[in-house]
């Protein structure tokens, strides 16, 4: 008995130690939008900076107190860690935006707008957001952009210091049904390979919307929520704003292209070849799905009479493209488009990008897999001897990949459906239920109905709600879910 009290306070100083670290760590995001309010004379420097004093303080605090070196991390140290740091530091994103009286937001409106932003999912409760200091309009593209492919692989990189193995908290972290798969041998040289890639496709999109004749700070901002797949904008408008096709097509293009698995793009930039990503499956369907989307959004807003054919194509590539990858960018009279078409977007939400991507949903290589799986059914039928295997390029997909695809399927569906009521239980229409649930759940951010312009007109219970579903979709359920196990806390 006292050698499991020992065991359990030896593991609790390894979580505290971690998240300590991990706290300071993030605190120091709040070092470039102190700087942007120094430039442009804004009172919120004051803001982040007793933000950044206060959690660097503290995370300092804990690191320092639980040092312990030599225990590894357990896979349920590993889910707690990355639960604790999603709360943790979508608590530490709202603080600036909470303790500014210029911006009058209560501490749910602070607390949504935070956790939009680490998970990617750009939905705001700000009506004006091109009245926000510039300071705040880089820090939500920032948040955006550090949420994207996790501050876990961030920190991962320099795990080492610590002396605790990473590698759990990493398979933890990376989304989907290969979760062991590595770039490298070394977790960290992988963490570091992947920023690197995030930020040459970053800096390739900002260049991109600042040729397209967007302003240079808009076209950063943008650079950074776009790769992310995050969608806050400096505009409350959007990319409409602009009025132009060129920042459209530059918009559409980077969405899909950063719903693209990044082990990837490693690749492709290491040995200067586009063919895995042309002999990836998952891309082909991923990109065959898109192409679908597109065309039937792009006859159905023409049919319509909104737009020329031209018009109609570019518009619909842009937000097909932004809302089935999870992005959120949209044009500025997307709320009146033919509601079948709402629908129709809404949906391909759900699809997602690829496995190994910033997007959100369930992922293109899970609905791959069950459409094969689907397919082998039918065939079983028809020659119920036959012995068949399911293959996603030359790799079989064994039972174990099955299971966890399908049942992640189910809490998926399940758990949105229970979102979607309890709004509809607190006096939303089902459509807006429906369509907000969507957008946070996936990681989207583009509401429709009442939450059409901002979740602002949220209730404040309704916005907590919604910060539980940004937080569940951003981790893929399964890591919430573990922690609530009474099987988990008696391992």
């Amino acid at each position: 008995m006292k050698f499991n009290d020992s065991l359990n306070v030896s593991q609790l100083r390894v979580v505290l130690h971690l998240c300590g670290f991990l706290v300071l760590l993030y605190s120091l995001s709040m070092l470039p939008p102190m700087v942007i309010a120094l430039i442009n004379k804004e009172r919120n420097f004051f803001t982040f900076l007793s933000t950044f004093l206060t959690f660097f303080t503290l995370g300092g605090i804990a690191w320092r107190a639980t040092r312990h070196a030599g225990i590894q991390l357990r896979t349920r140290d590993g889910f707690v860690i990355i639960v604790l740091f999603w709360l943790l530091f979508s608590f530490i994103s709202a603080m600036p935006m909470w303790l500014d009286d210029g911006l009058h937001l209560s501490f749910a409106d602070a607390l949504f707008e935070g956790v939009s932003g680490i998970t990617t999912t750009g939905a705001t409760v700000i009506g004006d957001v091109s009245a926000l200091p510039k300071s705040y309009l880089y820090y939500r593209a920032q948040l955006n952009f550090i949420g994207g492919l996790g501050v876990i692989v961030l920190a991962v990189a320099v795990l080492p210091l610590l002396g605790i193995g990473g590698m759990k908290l990493y398979q933890s972290e990376m989304p989907g049904p290969f979760k062991e798969e590595r770039l490298t041998p070394r977790l960290a040289d992988t963490a570091r390979t992947l920023w690197v890639t995030y930020l040459i496709l970053g800096i390739a999109c900002t260049l991109a919307y600042w040729l397209a004749g967007m302003p240079f700070f808009d076209a950063l901002c943008h650079g950074l929520s776009t790769v992310s797949l995050g969608g806050f904008s400096t505009r409350s408008e959007s990319i409409g704003f602009y009025d132009s096709n060129a920042i459209e097509v530059v918009a559409g293009l980077f969405s899909l292209l950063s719903a693209f698995n990044f082990t990837l793009w490693y690749v492709v930039i290491t040995r200067r070849t586009f063919k895995p990503i042309r002999r990836s499956p998952e891309v082909k369907f991923f990109l065959a799905a898109a192409t679908v989307i597109i065309a039937i959004t792009a006859w159905q807003v023409w049919h319509a009479g909104m737009y020329n054919a031209t018009d109609s194509l570019v518009h619909a590539f842009f937000l097909a493209s932004s809302m089935m990858t999870d992005n959120g960018l949209s044009t500025a009279d997307y709320a009146k488009w033919p509601a079948h078409t709402i629908f129709l977007l809404l949906s391909a939400s759900f699809f997602g990008g690829c496995v190994g991507s910033t997007c959100g949903g369930i992922k293109a290589l899970r609905f791959l897999i069950m459409f094969k799986q689907s397919v082998q059914e039918l065939n079983q039928l028809a020659h119920p001897r036959a012995l068949l295997s399911i293959k996603v390029g030359k790799s079989v997909v064994n039972e174990r990949v099955l299971r966890s695809v399908w049942s992640f399927f189910f809490l998926y569906v399940m758990i949105t459906g229970l979102f979607v009521w309890m709004l509809n239980l607190m006096g939303y229409d089902l459509f807006t239920s429906f369509a907000t649930v969507a957008a946070c759940i996936n990681n989207m951010g583009l509401g429709f109905g009442e939450t059409a312009s901002t979740f602002g007109t949220l209730k404040e219970e309704a916005k907590l709600l919604m910060c539980a579903a940004m937080i569940l979709g951003r981790l893929e359920i399964y890591p919430v879910l573990i922690l609530c196990s009474r099987f988990f806390w008696r391992a």
